[in-house]
């Protein structure tokens, strides 16, 4: 019987949080820098992909001078002279101003070795800073 009254419990603990506000109501986070104080730079870097890494993984990192509070920064990939970016992600950036950001670049399935990046990339990263000159302070 106290089993069944905890399970009863935990069903309605589990399934009362989507009945608990409509979507309108649903909270919002907000920034600590007006955006009218933020501005975005961009960095373009190379990267390079060689045919058999030694890692599954690769990573994007850096720092970000005078972040804007509440804004990541985002990471746009692509190959040779496509318009559109083979990956996209977004990096909190941390209370040092420091952000990274791993991606698989090989996958293995049953032994068997594939390469999901390999070559020359163009990285796109997008920080967000406070503006210098709206005299905001973070």
């Amino acid at each position: 019987m106290k089993y069944v009254v905890l399970s009863m419990v935990a069903m309605a603990v589990l399934v009362s949080p989507s009945f608990a506000f409509p979507a309108s109501h649903a909270i919002v986070p907000t920034n600590l820098v007006p955006e009218s104080d933020v501005v975005m730079q961009k960095v373009v870097i190379p990267m390079h992909i060689p045919p058999n890494p030694k890692l599954p993984f690769g990573c994007v990192w850096g720092a970000v001078q005078n972040a804007a509070p509440g804004y990541p920064v985002e990471i746009e990939i692509y190959k040779g002279n496509y318009n559109k970016p083979i990956y996209v992600a977004q990096a909190n950036v941390t209370s040092d101003g420091s952000y990274e950001k791993y991606f698989r670049v090989a996958n293995t399935i049953n032994g068997h070795e594939t390469n999901i990046f390999e070559g020359d990339y163009t990285v796109e990263i997008f920080k967000y800073v406070v503006n210098s000159n709206s005299g905001s302070t973070t």
